[in-house]
């Protein structure tokens, strides 16, 4: 039987035009709609008390890839995720409700906006490399911090509410929060993979592949590193900003324990454990944090029913920390390519089945 863009178990890519493509094959595309379709039934489906987590994953799922494109995709270690996630939080819930913004003008508002600050902030990127460049936006992350908690037009870091939402005449309510806003949060995660996809196949994005690699090759076959530097910071801030509006507006409410370090450093974990360099990881890893998150809760109320410690102990609060940095522990020793790694193993295994990997 002749081989077809539905069967083909190969690369059969002979243009330039099919490498560059977005989907590989048509079976890919087709996939990949099937996936889409399966996603907009989960709620009917999934008990309700997990439709909170979808969301938190949605939204964290944007915030991820934003760092993966700065750090997995160009090599530059950022650590202050969390802050700009909180300048898109500040600046588009602040301007919504000043100017009477809608969401989606927020969310621009808020991405722009935290994409000017990062910008600035990857400028020490131009000189600084590594483990400075991490104590550089480490250093950004505490900055912002005492910041919102000196302003008075920030509340001093206090709760700042954030406006009612209303998409086509349907309205956030309290019975259908999660649900609202899982319909609301999928189409703009898909619409951000889309665009970054689409960004990584052409020229820009695979400069800051080359910089990645080896910024002085890079250069010496034209590319500027200057520019590719900065244009990685803009657009990996610019997903933190949109994804730190969506958590303002999915928690009602923009405050500044929402985007501390440990913020930042939980994003930086989902990276990791998701796979650096990977758009599928920046799902993955989300996924797995939470769902630790939301398992050491059922063995803590477990441990805490059998009577094994003192009375007043949070047991949550104890194991939490402790799953959570194991979980990067191990996947660093033993799986250092993430969560990533074993979804493009299985990819294989079915694209070359019967053949042997």
């Amino acid at each position: 039987m002749p081989a077809t863009r539905l069967s083909q178990t190969g690369n059969y890519k002979t243009t330039y035009r099919q490498d560059q493509g977005i989907f590989s094959t048509r079976k890919e595309l087709i996939l990949m709609v099937l996936l889409l379709a399966a996603l907009l039934l989960v709620p009917l489906v999934a008990p309700r008390t997990m439709l909170r987590d979808f969301d938190l994953i949605m939204i964290f799922s944007i915030a991820a890839l934003g760092l993966n494109i700065t750090t997995g995709y160009t090599g530059l270690i950022n650590m202050g995720q969390g802050a700009f996630m909180g300048v898109g939080a500040y600046a588009g819930v602040v301007a919504a409700n000043a100017w009477n913004l809608n969401l989606f003008l927020a969310l621009l508002f808020g991405g722009l906006s935290a994409a000017l600050i990062g910008g600035i902030v990857g400028l020490p990127s131009l000189r600084l490399k590594h483990l400075y460049l991490a104590v550089a936006t480490l250093a950004f992350q505490e900055i912002f911090t005492w910041g919102v908690g000196h302003s008075r037009l920030l509340a001093q870091g206090g709760a700042i509410p954030a406006p009612a939402v209303t998409i086509f005449g349907l309205r956030d309510s309290f019975l259908t929060h999660n649900l609202f806003w899982y319909y609301l949060i999928l189409p703009i995660l898909a619409f951000l993979v889309l665009v970054w996809r689409n960004v990584l196949r052409g020229k820009h994005g695979r400069s800051l592949i080359a910089i990645r690699d080896n910024d002085r090759a890079a250069a010496a076959m034209g590319i500027n590193p200057a520019t590719a530097k900065l244009t990685s910071f803009m657009l990996g801030s610019f997903y933190a900003g949109v994804a730190g509006v969506l958590l303002a507006y999915f928690s009602k409410s923009v405050v500044i324990e929402d985007y501390g370090l440990d913020v930042g450093i939980k994003v930086l974990a989902m990276t990791i454990v998701g796979g650096l360099g990977s758009i599928p990881g920046s799902v993955f890893g989300p996924a797995f944090i939470i769902g630790l998150d939301r398992v050491m809760e059922q063995v803590a109320n477990w441990l805490g029913g059998l009577n094994l410690f003192p009375s007043g102990v949070d047991v949550a609060t104890a194991l939490r920390p402790l799953s959570f940095g194991l979980a990067i522990m191990l996947f660093l020793m033993f799986q250092p390519h993430g969560l990533a790694s074993w979804w493009d193993k299985l990819r294989q295994y079915v694209t070359r089945w019967p053949y042997k990997s």
